[in-house]
Order: C-alpha cells, then sequence, then structure tokens
C-alpha cells in the first residue's frame, strides 16, 4: 500500500470538506456567519409596487384605434363559453386557450365548432353582404381579437371571409354576389382559395392548372397537366371546404389569356368529394393544425361558363374571349387584389400577438426575482435587470409604434380605391414583412426572458413562435414582398427623373428637400430630438435610393437585362425597403405624439425616442454607409440604456395599455406560484 498516496487523498478531502462546510455554517478558522434558511419565496402582483402616471385606456385608443367596445364584448363572448376552454389555474383565475394536447382531427373538429358558435352569436352578420368603412373596421377589429385566441380560428375565417369571399366580390359580378355571398356569409357554403401549387407559390403568374373552353357543353375543362401544378396548402380544401376559387391559367383556341379564376364545387352536401377530382391532407404541422390544408388536383374536372368570375374579363357563348383591360400585366395585377387584404390582416395580427407576448413576459418579469446583489438584500426583480431591460422594453417602443402604423393600414384599406392600389399594395407588402418578421423575434426574446416557464404550452409563448411561423411565408414570402418595395420605390424615382418633377406620396416629399447633415458628435438631447431622428431616417433612405438605381443603372450598362439588374442588387434592395418602411412607422409615431398631451405624451416621447434608436442600433446600414460616425453609433447605444431605465416605471402601464383582457394571458402573468402549486397541478 502506497501511503503517501493515501495522505494526499486524505488531504484532498479534508479541504474540500473545509470548503463545503463554509458554505453550509461556519467552520473552525473562519468567520463566516452560518447558513440562514430564507423564507419561501411569495407572489406579489405588481399592481402593488408599480405606479401608474398615465391614463392607460387612453393609450389603448390610441394603439387600437377603433371599434374598442366590440373588441372587448367579443372577448368576453370567448370567455363565457366551454367551447374555448377556459381553465381554472392559480387560485380563482380562469384563462381561455386552445387545448393543443388534442389530436389534428380533433382541433380541426373545435374550429368548426368555434365558427359555428360565433356565427349563431351574429359575429359575422355583414362581414360579406355589408358594405361601409365602419363595418369594414369592426370586421378587421373582432378578426385580430379572434387571432389573439388561437391562430387556426382566424386563418380558418381568414380563408372564407377574406380570401374567398372578396374573390367573389371584386371579380365576380352580379350573378356571383347573388349566388354565392350570402350562403357564404352563413356558412351555408364553406370556401377556400385555390391559387398556390406545388410548384409555384409566390409567383402566381408562372402557376400551372390549366382552364379550356367547350363551347359545346358552355363549361370550362380545368386540369393539373402535371404533379407540381397541385393545388397545395390550400387551407379548408382537405375536410370542410364545399367549393374553392380556382386559379388557372385560361387557355382560349390555343393562345393563353394568363391566370383567371373560377368557381369550382368540390363537394356534394353530403361532404362528398365532387367527380373528377382528388384531394389530399397536408398532414400535420408545426402549427395551425386546426386548419385542413389539402391538396387538389383536377382531371378534367367541369365547371359551368357562368362561374368564371368575369368582372375582369369574360369568355362568352361562341368562345370568344373579351376584358376591357388589355394589357396582360394590368389584367393579371386585377387578379392579385384579394391577397390585400390577407396582407392587412396578418400584419395587424402580428402585432396584437407581439403585445401579448410582451404583456406575459413583462409581468413574469416584474414578479420573478432571481439573485441578490448582497447577502442582506432580497433578489432582484427580472425586469430591473438593465440587461432584461434591454431586451423587452424596446420591443414594446417597436409594438406601440407598429401598432399606429397598422391603424393606419387598415385606414387606407378601407377606403381603397383604383386609385389607391399601388399605395396600398406597397405599404400592405412592407408591413406584412416587417411586423412577421418582428413578431417572431419578440415572441423568441419573451420565451426566453420567461425561461422555463415559456416552454410551456399553457404560458402561450412558446407554441406561438410554432403556429405563427409560417406568417412570414403565407400571403407572400417575406422577402419577395420587400423586393416589390423596392422596385415599386425605384419606378417612383426614375419616373421623377424621366418626368424632371419632384417626388409626390409615400412619404418621399423629402427627397425634395436638400440633403440632410448630422452633427459630429450627437448629445443625449440631440438623439432623443425628432429632428435628428428624422433626418438620419430620410438621409438612410434617400442614400440608399439613390444607390439602388445607380447600382442597377451600371448592371444595365454591362449589358444586363432591367430585371436581372434589380436581382444582382438585392442587397441594396433589401437595405432600402428596411429603411423605407421604418421611417414610415416613424413619421407615422411623431404624428401621434404631436397630437397627445400631457403625462400620455411625455411617455409616447420616450417610445419614440426608444423605437428610432433601436433602429438605428439594429441596422448596420447607418454604419455601413457613414451615416453616423463610430462614435455617434457609440452614442446611440449607451442612449438606449438611459431609455430603457427611462420606460422602466412605465412598463406594467404601457403593457396594461395593451387592452388584453387576463383571461387572454396566462398563468406565468400572475400568481405562477398559485398556478404550479399541488393543488392546481393536480386539478389539470
Amino acid at each position: 500500500m502506497d501511503l503517501s498516496a493515501s495522505s494526499s487523498a486524505s488531504e484532498r478531502v479534508s479541504r474540500w470538506a473545509a470548503i463545503i462546510s463554509r458554505h453550509l455554517g461556519e467552520a473552525p478558522g473562519y468567520g463566516s456567519p452560518p447558513l440562514v434558511l430564507t423564507p419561501c419565496i411569495s407572489y406579489s402582483p405588481p399592481e402593488s409596487s408599480e405606479k401608474v402616471s398615465f391614463e392607460t385606456r387612453e393609450l389603448r385608443l390610441l394603439l387600437d384605434g377603433h371599434d374598442v367596445e366590440a373588441r372587448d364584448w367579443l372577448f368576453r363572448l370567448m370567455e363565457e363559453s366551454s367551447l374555448f376552454c377556459p381553465r381554472r389555474r392559480g387560485g380563482n383565475r380562469v384563462f381561455v386557450v386552445p387545448d393543443y394536447n388534442q389530436s389534428m382531427e380533433q382541433q380541426r373538429e373545435m374550429t368548426m365548432r368555434r365558427i359555428q358558435f360565433l356565427l349563431e352569436r351574429g359575429v359575422f352578420d355583414g362581414w360579406l353582404t355589408g358594405s361601409g368603412v365602419d363595418l369594414e373596421m369592426r370586421k378587421l377589429a373582432m378578426n385580430e381579437c379572434l387571432g389573439l385566441y388561437d391562430h387556426s380560428l382566424i386563418v380558418k375565417l381568414g380563408v372564407h371571409f377574406f380570401l374567398w369571399g372578396p374573390a367573389i366580390q371584386f371579380f365576380g359580378t352580379k350573378r356571383h354576389h347573388d349566388k354565392f355571398l350570402r350562403e357564404s356569409e352563413n356558412f351555408l357554403i364553406k370556401g377556400c382559395f385555390a391559387m398556390t401549387e406545388l410548384g409555384h407559390g409566390s409567383n402566381v403568374r408562372g402557376i400551372e392548372t390549366i382552364a379550356t373552353f367547350d363551347k359545346n357543353t358552355q363549361e370550362f375543362i380545368i386540369n393539373s397537366p402535371c404533379e407540381s401544378a397541385q393545388k397545395y396548402w390550400i387551407g379548408g380544401a382537405a375536410k370542410h371546404a364545399t367549393h374553392t376559387i380556382i386559379f388557372s391559367q385560361l387557355h382560349i383556341n390555343g393562345t393563353s389569356q394568363g391566370v383567371h379564376a373560377f368557381i369550382g364545387q368540390i363537394r356534394d352536401a353530403n361532404g362528398n368529394i365532387m367527380p373528377n377530382l382528388r384531394i389530399a391532407d397536408c398532414g400535420h404541422k408545426i402549427g395551425l393544425n386546426g386548419v385542413d390544408n389539402g391538396r387538389i388536383w383536377f382531371d378534367n374536372f367541369r365547371v359551368p361558363r357562368e362561374n368564371l368570375l368575369n368582372s375582369v374579363a369574360d369568355v362568352l357563348p361562341d368562345g370568344q374571349y373579351v376584358s376591357a383591360i388589355k394589357d396582360p400585366d394590368q389584367r393579371f395585377a386585377a387578379f392579385l387584389a384579394p391577397l390585400t387584404s390577407g396582407r392587412v390582416n396578418i400584419a395587424v395580427n402580428a402585432v396584437y400577438i407581439s403585445k401579448m407576448a410582451l404583456a406575459i413576459a413583462v409581468r413574469y418579469g416584474l414578479t420573478r426575482r432571481a439573485f441578490s446583489l448582497s447577502s442582506n438584500e432580497p433578489e432582484v426583480l427580472l425586469l430591473d435587470y438593465p440587461s432584461h431591460q434591454r431586451r423587452l422594453l424596446p420591443l414594446i417602443a417597436k409594438a406601440c409604434a407598429m401598432s399606429i402604423a397598422a391603424y393606419n393600414l387598415k385606414k387606407i384599406y378601407v377606403k381603397r380605391s383604383p386609385d389607391t392600389t399601388k399605395i396600398l399594395h406597397i405599404y400592405s407588402s412592407a408591413y406584412k414583412a416587417t411586423f412577421t418578421w418582428q413578431n417572431m423575434k419578440t415572441l423568441q426574446e419573451c420565451r426566453e426572458a420567461c425561461g422555463g416557464q415559456g416552454l410551456k404550452t399553457e404560458n402561450r409563448i412558446g407554441i406561438s413562435i410554432g403556429e405563427f411561423d409560417v406568417q412570414s411565408t403565407f400571403e407572400g414570402d417575406n422577402n419577395v414582398l420587400m423586393q416589390q418595395v423596392s422596385k415599386a420605390l425605384l419606378s417612383e424615382y426614375l419616373s421623377a427623373q424621366k418626368k424632371k418633377q419632384p417626388f409626390k406620396g409615400l412619404g418621399l416629399e423629402h427627397m425634395n428637400s436638400p440633403c440632410p447633415v448630422i452633427p459630429a458628435n450627437l448629445t443625449s438631447s440631440a438623439l432623443r430630438s425628432i429632428q435628428f431622428q428624422n433626418d438620419v431616417f430620410c438621409l438612410r433612405e434617400r442614400d440608399l435610393l439613390n444607390r439602388y438605381a445607380s447600382e442597377v443603372y451600371q448592371y444595365q450598362q454591362q449589358g444586363k437585362s432591367r430585371e436581372t439588374a434589380i436581382l444582382l442588387s438585392y442587397q441594396l434592395a433589401e437595405d432600402l425597403a428596411r429603411a423605407f418602411t421604418e421611417r414610415t412607422i416613424l413619421q407615422q409615431l411623431v404624428e401621434e405624439v404631436k397630437s397627445a398631451t400631457g403625462p400620455l405624451k411625455d411617455v409616447l416621447e420616450l417610445l419614440r425616442s426608444m423605437y428610432a434608436l433601436i433602429c438605428i442600433e439594429e441596422d448596420a446600414s447607418f454604419l455601413r454607409y457613414g451615416y453616423l460616425s463610430l462614435s455617434n453609433a457609440a452614442a446611440v447605444r449607451k442612449e438606449v440604456m438611459k431609455l430603457c431605465s427611462n420606460v422602466r416605471p412605465h412598463a406594467l402601464a404601457l403593457v396594461s395599455s395593451f387592452g388584453i383582457p387576463d383571461s387572454f394571458l396566462s398563468p406565468i402573468a400572475f400568481d405562477w406560484i398559485e398556478a404550479n402549486s399541488w393543488t392546481s397541478s393536480n386539478s389539470l
């Protein structure tokens, strides 16, 4: 036996024992006090310590913008029905949230049962047969509330009321309106929208489904000529839809007239699939399993001549093709109009979901503690850590700014006319992409800010990541949409240059003024000034638009086509679209701040500066192209930290202003200790 080795091992054990004893209590030779057991953690509602410096309802009216009473009525309607899965958690609190433990088939069935419940209570009255700005705004408000409860529910409703229905309204004529709209509003007809194909999504012009005309029977014959032509991701097609809008290439006498829309019945009154159709289920997804997405193949599927939606073009009984719009490009653009309503809904709903996640994460951060700064002090609230403030508070500023922009987008949409088609397309594309990207970023940050609790389905944030991820690609891939925004801005630029006229519209009037000059050394007050923020955002947009136009021109001078030149300039296109969108949002926020008064104005000033400076900090363009010096960029970063400290006292009031009922939040937003107690756990 090696005695020296044994002695060495004994010394190591003694040394480790001494170290451990120092942690657990007083050890010989050390003056540290013994370990004192702390009392059990108790929950204290944030309202007991947080102060409110402004009227939260006043801010809610600004952020929601309209139909607050209708929203609250619909929230109560859902709260009071067992179909919306009310669950008691954490004492007497009741939360409503879909049961994601259900199978895919059960979730789909529950979606339809909820729609029937809402239908019977008049929620959808006038949605397809009514008209007027007030009705359309109310419809948008209610859709936001329903989406806050369940994404599957509003996607199912969105396909029916914002794609199928508007396609008939816009593309159809009186015969279609009379036959389909009333029964669709009452869900006697359940519609879907067959545009996307396996081989073509964003490129609608390239779809492969073909329709030909049979003069003998006065019918169109629709075919899927290859596997890539199958209609894909068609919401409602797999199980519930009775009818669909079929987008197809129309061939007349061997000549393609481009994409046209037809109404086709895909199921009979008993739910049986109609002849010459094949329908398959898209299967389980990472989210939206309450929607029955399906695939459709057409095998000599026949629809009556009258089922061609003919407001744009028609085929006469003798087979002659007629259209008031002679330009094929303009005719095609007219067929994309219904997608605008979808993008508007997606954009505004994304902001609502961000606000839900922030309300949960902030309330949790105001009650959850971690670590003490010294042995005699209580643990620190998560939201009192500067790093935690930096994670969440800028997201609140962005959510508020985007809420205001979303309201303005809705106002443009409900007052749309042929003269505003281009403007609506640009703003809906820019906002849909920006708001959905921001929503995913917000959800992920809030999930992490809630730690392990963010993973629980009942706490809503984690499950929402899978549920809302699809928003980045449906109704238009975000990257494609932002490139369309830049192309539209390029067209405005070239038009102004060619006509030698000043810029007008889309907020580009700043291009007519002298180029802003940014001071070499920016102080705190300068960074927070409207003048600086507006100047630096306009400078960025102006320069990027000039750079983009110049780069496209240079590629064309090298012999590249215009389209190729635009594709090769995608990096500047992405930067430009972002600059345009953020400048637009900032200017809309500035206008609201100007009209505010009292304590609310002070808070909105903070949010404006937070929004502007966080956009600057997050976009490398400001350094890449020299709009800010290194020292000024560093000053912006420090100012964001100061703003976080300034906004922190208002955090609870801000998320309370979102107007989301407690029951639509989650257990960790309230007494999370009681919600996880043995009693509560055994009541699940």
